[in-house]
């Protein structure tokens, strides 16, 4: 027990100071350490039973070895004080789409040799939300984090020409969808350097996922899951939500997506009355474009978002019982307490970010992005995570990929296509069997361990291998970086003499381990 505390102390060493008391980042280290240095290779279910160990499923998963790793393991030079010019970018949609458009910026500055101005939050019409970067994310953090990959500015440098003093103008540019590096090393950085900035907008998936190149991605993964944290007082938020759950003992968190906006986009009317047909109708011609969609077609290819009753069939399948206490991150739900009311008869002990307190202090502080921002919080830390809609542009999305790297911790993610068949034959009369033929098909799941990226799963979901390492991995590509990878670094930055931190506030910061 005292190496544990020694090893504990060690991994969290690094981020000493921050932080005056106890904050969501703390917590996260602590399970992540206790995940990391566990050795279980337990097995949670295999197909010679019919049942699952519901004890193994609240613990996290079988990690085999690995570990989060997203330190450079080759020659990775420090910016240098030239750059290339400045790259403005306008991030579109909700937080996920949003914090993997701030990462493939960072990536694009990088491979460009461009400074980066802090990337632009759309205040969108859904949204109504104009909190900006600064207003979500710790600016200070964000540029100290990531100074050994690009040069950050909060703003446009000012001019002086004829005396006057203005900002530099950026020539706006609008990338191809999941446009391939060379379209940076060329076109943009041609336009750049003629204008001396350009502003890439909109800035949603607009740099290819799938990049040979294990550097670039493993960049990425400190953008996501180091320099992008919070700002303090939604941390405080967060933590306090997840301190007054956890005070009542373990719980799980989902993400109820039956929303009209998803619905809508899916094409899935037929199970609502009318009114609430066009209801949807109506939204959908004003939101998307036009596409013929067919219900029935739709829910068989797993298209439909998964209602209310059946997330709540699935998990009475899998064993869970009405004492489960479920934290729901979820926007207001179409079709109201009439698609509530059976999955609340089988799961009554439900809360939201609101019910948790009772004063309605906290009610008050979770609109918009800061709403969305502490709902993912509470669902990084739960026990388990459950998608019920995990689309590439999804709130889930993220949440899986950060969830797998700090510590594969537990995800019960239902393969809808798998399951239409059998919620259709219930919904026909045929109940024999449905519990266990639910159960084969959640069997199936990795329940969040390491496992194999196959499209069209996205890198944000699942960033192994090359975000993770191996301490005892006989390929070099997999061997976790030595211990003083960070020392390593900033000793390149001060020989440069483009670093202004102590080695005292760089380990503050992100210990070598953390990396």
């Amino acid at each position: 027990m005292g190496q544990r505390r020694r090893q504990l102390k060690q991994w969290s060493g690094g981020m000493r100071g921050t932080v005056g008391k106890l904050t969501i980042a703390a917590i996260v280290l602590v399970v992540c350490t206790f995940s990391f240095l566990s050795s279980r290779t337990t097995i949670r279910s295999t197909t010679t039973t019919s049942e699952i160990n519901l004890e193994e499923i609240w613990q996290t998963a079988p990690s085999e070895g690995w570990r989060p790793s997203s330190a450079p393991r080759s020659d990775w030079p420090p910016p240098p004080a030239q750059t290339n010019g400045y790259l403005r970018v306008r991030c579109n949609g909700g937080l996920n789409q949003q914090r993997s458009a701030i990462c493939n910026a960072v990536l694009a500055a990088r491979i460009m040799n461009a400074t980066l101005v802090l990337p632009e939050l759309d205040a969108n019409s859904f949204w109504h939300d104009d909190s900006g970067f600064q207003g979500i994310y710790d600016v200070e953090h964000f540029i100290r984090t990531l100074r050994y990959d690009v040069q950050i500015v909060e703003s446009m440098p000012e001019i002086h020409k004829n005396g006057k003093a203005k900002k530099l103008k950026a020539y706006q540019m609008n990338p191809p969808r999941d446009a391939p590096i060379s379209w940076y090393t060329t076109v943009a950085l041609q336009e750049m350097k003629e204008h001396g900035a350009i502003y890439l907008t909109p800035f949603s998936h607009r740099l290819a996922e799938e990049i040979d190149i294990p550097e670039y991605q493993r960049l990425r993964c400190r953008v996501n899951y180091h320099a992008l944290r919070f700002k303090p007082h939604i941390m405080e938020l967060s933590n306090t939500i997840v301190n007054r759950l956890r005070s009542q003992g373990r719980f799980m968190a989902i993400h109820l997506r039956f929303e009209k906006d998803m619905l809508a986009f899916a094409g899935c009317f037929d199970i609502f009355s009318p009114k609430e047909q066009q209801e949807l109708t109506e939204y959908r011609k004003q939101n998307f474009k036009p596409k013929k969609l067919h219900y029935r077609e739709r829910r068989a290819m797993g298209k439909c978002p998964l209602t209310p009753e059946e997330v709540g069939l699935i998990l009475r399948a899998m064993g869970f019982d009405n004492s489960t206490r479920i934290y729901l991150a979820a926007g207001d739900l179409f079709g109201g307490e009439h698609f509530m009311r059976p999955f609340r008869s089988l799961f009554p002990r439900l809360e939201n970010h609101s019910t948790v307190d009772t004063s309605g202090q906290l009610a008050k502080n979770t609109k918009g992005l800061i709403g969305s921002a502490v709902d993912y919080m509470v669902c990084l830390l739960a026990d388990i995570f459950m998608p019920t809609y995990d689309g590439p542009s999804n709130f889930a999305n993220n949440l899986l990929g950060h969830r797998l790297y700090y510590g594969f911790r537990t995800i019960i993610r239902p393969d809808r296509k798998a399951l239409a068949p059998i919620f259709i034959d219930r919904e026909e009369g045929h109940t024999v069997g449905f519990e266990g033929a639910v159960r084969r098909v959640m069997m199936k799941t990795s329940f969040g361990g390491p496992h194999k990226r196959i499209s069209p799963e996205s890198f944000y979901t699942n960033s192994w291998p090359e975000c993770f390492c191996q301490m005892s991995a006989k390929s070099p590509a997999e061997r976790c970086p030595p211990e003083n990878n960070m020392e390593i670094l900033h000793s390149r930055l001060e020989s440069e003499g483009l670093s202004d931190f102590s080695l005292s506030q760089s380990n503050s910061t992100v210990s070598a381990a953390d990396r």
